[in-house]
């Protein structure tokens, strides 16, 4: 996955004064340290990529892998491409400073640009006269498939949109800032999901909600649902309103974009619980999205009168 283009690693500013243990990693001549991803469940490793001292920290920021590309002489976020994003849990350095593994989970189960799972696919066969490589990890998809259309559409930043549950505890799932990576949000939230099931109950607000069991996630799927209900109600009321003169629409246009954010706000929550709702059981939104496909086109009596008995 990394280069043998060697170039110095440009130093860039850091945005937060936390940055003291930065200055404890041992970081090559030209600013760099080898980082080895590794699969939080099994332990595999899935590939090895170069840091600066800026992705690095980015990394610490976003809990999502940032890795520095050689032959770019530029930042590149794991998945801006193809969507495969990495989420990190933990960061661990060797004992002489020098070596990064990042435990991650990785999205869409592939890490390798080849379509494989793990970049280490090869792998020395010693039982013939002469040692040679043998390839021993299948093509998971084509890597045409894979950045064929959306390799133009390189994402600004990969964030951590966490999602605040009301003890006050948050759920972090990597998510491309561009939008060009909207069209994959359900697949990676999906990925993210059923990671979380095996998670430890207090490491995030999903693996909290499973912990506690189906009636509590059905519970906030109730809760979101009457929530969009009021913040419809909030928004409808305000069309109500006199129109009013020049001098004030402003402040009452402010208003409107106010409650409109709010009602998308509880609309994204709703669908958020939901999912959690699905992989619950085991069902992919990739199911809903052909359910809604099937019905498209389709009269409401039509529709019914169409579905399985």
């Amino acid at each position: 996955m990394s280069s043998h283009n060697t170039q110095t690693a440009k130093p860039q500013q850091m945005t937060d004064t936390n940055t003291a243990w930065l200055e404890q990693v041992t970081f090559t001549a030209d600013g760099l340290i080898p980082a080895i991803a590794q699969d939080k469940d099994s332990g595999e490793i899935l590939m090895m990529a170069w840091m600066n001292k800026e992705a690095l920290h980015l990394t610490a920021q976003t809990k999502t892998a940032v890795y520095f590309s050689r032959s770019r002489g530029k930042l590149w976020h794991k998945g801006e491409s193809s969507g495969h994003t990495q989420i990190v849990h933990d960061i661990h350095l060797d004992c002489d400073a020098d070596v990064i593994v990042l435990t991650v989970t990785q999205i869409g189960d592939i890490a390798c640009h080849t379509g494989r799972r793990s970049c280490f696919y090869r792998k020395l066969d010693l039982s013939g006269g002469a040692p040679s490589w043998q390839t021993v990890a299948p093509v998971l998809k084509d890597p045409d498939a894979i950045y064929g259309t959306t390799a133009s559409e390189s994402a600004n930043d990969i964030i951590a949109a966490q999602h605040t549950a009301q003890d006050g505890s948050t759920d972090t799932y990597a998510q491309p800032a561009s939008q060009t990576q909207a069209h994959s949000v359900l697949q990676q939230l999906d990925a993210v999901l059923v990671a979380r099931k095996k998670a430890d109950a207090n490491s995030s607000y999903v693996a909290s909600l499973y912990a506690k069991g189906l009636n509590k996630i059905l519970e906030k799927v109730g809760e979101e649902a009457v929530e969009s209900i009021i913040a419809a109600k909030d928004l409808a009321a305000l069309s109500q309103v006199s129109a009013p003169n020049t001098q004030n629409s402003e402040p009452l246009d402010e208003v409107q974009q106010a409650l409109s954010d709010d009602l998308i706000y509880e609309i994204a929550d709703v669908w958020f619980h939901t999912l959690v709702t699905l992989a619950w059981f085991n069902i992919g939104s990739d199911r809903i999205l052909a359910e809604l496909a099937r019905r498209f086109g389709l009269s409401g009596i039509e529709e019914k009168n169409s579905r399985p008995h």
